[in-house]
């Protein structure tokens, strides 16, 4: 049996095309790796929330040709970190939108469901957008 001590980090990376049929393919592959880790629907509802505002973001605000976005999950018992990173170097800024626009939350979103939210430079080009949350311990697996 696997105590909590002896729980590693789970890392699960994916690189995708720059469009937005991709994005629904994000949250597949993370809603299949955070359920394989034991996570609850819950808590794999909010990741997924968070990588699809992100992913959209990289698709809409981060494409350049010939370039793939990458989005990577790391899980550490309770703590999970999304980290979405895209070609274009210009960081993300919120905005305000109005009442009755469609686009512009998403970044308030992510930032709602998130412990923290942030972004850096990334080598050799771009930048990473990440979010952590907490979540759920998730269920312990037995040794069989």
């Amino acid at each position: 049996m696997t105590t909590p001590d002896q729980q590693a980090t789970r890392r699960w990376m994916m690189q995708f095309t720059s469009t937005p049929k991709c994005v629904a393919l994000v949250r597949r592959q993370v809603g299949k790796a955070l359920a394989d880790w034991g996570y609850g629907q819950d808590d794999i509802d909010r990741m997924l929330l968070v990588c699809s505002e992100l992913a959209t973001n990289a698709v809409q605000h981060g494409h350049r040709a010939g370039h793939l976005f990458e989005v990577q999950v790391t899980a550490e018992r309770a703590g999970c970190l999304v980290e979405v990173s895209d070609p274009a170097p210009r960081p993300p800024h919120p905005v305000t939108a109005g009442a009755d626009d469609e686009h512009g939350r998403g970044l308030q979103l992510v930032a709602t469901l998130a412990e923290e939210t942030g972004h850096r430079p990334r080598n050799p080009i771009g930048k990473t957008v990440w979010a952590r949350l907490l979540l759920t311990e998730p269920k312990e697996e037995t040794d069989a």
